[in-house]
């Protein structure tokens, strides 16, 4: 159970403290769904070791308690972990506009875009492979639908320039997922994927969040393998496997379903939110 109080007018956060096997039975293995380079890149690669020794070092909780939308808010977080980076972050999985529809659609599950938004920008940029990581992953694809699957094709297929500085624990990690989401998206037919303007840390993301069925365990790897502060937290404002729709009601009656539809209405007329 999480523990949240005030104190001094800030909103102090006790999280749980989970291991990768406490927070997912069958995150180091998971049998019959993958091939073993996944388990044993996971396994092999350095990503935040100390992170994951949490037996024998205490993190102290956050200090602060941060609601916030996802690009909305990335200019404070900028300033924010100047100051310090034990901070829980709270983000919603609703947004359905952007890279994050397209994946919904075809995919399902809950909208992990604003999750991504707020990891990258907490990843670290210490080494020039933290650097190369956090580049890949906030790489997006061109608009044009031709150039864009070619430009994901080259990165899936590890051709392309993103990978040069990306060690091979990374590489083989990040490109299983992405593989995997890949697959995915074949296994669907008669659902045609559009890749103009995707996300790849979206892409990677929604691989994750699939393989493991669970969207904790998919936040989990997306912190370690971008390298935040392992006492810093990004968390759902609910955690779940099946896909949100955010609705509104205004005061004429009218419902609005869509987190994109109620931030830019097509509608040209402004009407008061009634209840949400």
């Amino acid at each position: 159970m999480m523990e949240i109080c005030v104190l001094g007018g800030l909103v102090h956060y006790k999280p749980p403290s989970p291991s990768p096997s406490s927070l997912h039975p069958h995150f180091l293995s998971k049998p019959n769904h993958h091939n073993s380079t996944t388990s044993s890149s996971l396994m092999s690669s350095s990503v935040s070791a100390e992170c994951l020794s949490s037996s024998s070092t205490t993190v102290e909780p956050p200090s602060l308690l941060v609601f916030s939308g996802g690009t909305g808010f990335n200019g404070v977080v900028e300033e924010l972990k100047k100051l310090t980076t034990r901070v829980a972050h709270v983000l919603p999985v609703s947004d359905d506009g952007g890279s994050t529809a397209e994946i919904v659609r075809v995919l399902g599950g809950p909208a992990v875009g604003d999750i991504r938004s707020r990891c990258l920008r907490l990843s670290d940029e210490s080494t020039s492979e933290a650097l190369a990581v956090r580049r890949l992953l906030g790489h997006r694809l061109p608009l044009d639908p031709h150039e864009a699957k070619k430009d994901w094709y080259d990165i899936v297929e590890g051709n392309h320039s993103l990978w040069d500085e990306v060690s091979r624990p990374y590489r083989e990690t990040i490109g299983a997922f992405l593989v995997y989401f890949q697959n995915e998206i074949l296994r669907r037919p008669n659902e045609r994927f559009c890749f103009s303007n995707g996300s790849i840390g979206n892409f990677f993301f929604a691989g994750a969040r699939i393989f493991f069925q669970s969207l904790d365990a998919a936040i989990f790897l997306f912190s370690r393998v971008s390298e935040i502060p392992c006492d810093s937290f990004v968390l759902p404002v609910i955690s779940t496997n099946d896909r949100l729709t955010l609705g509104c009601e205004l005061q004429d009656g009218t419902i609005i379903r869509g987190q994109n539809e109620i931030s830019h209405p097509s509608s040209g007329t402004m009407q008061t939110v009634d209840k949400v």
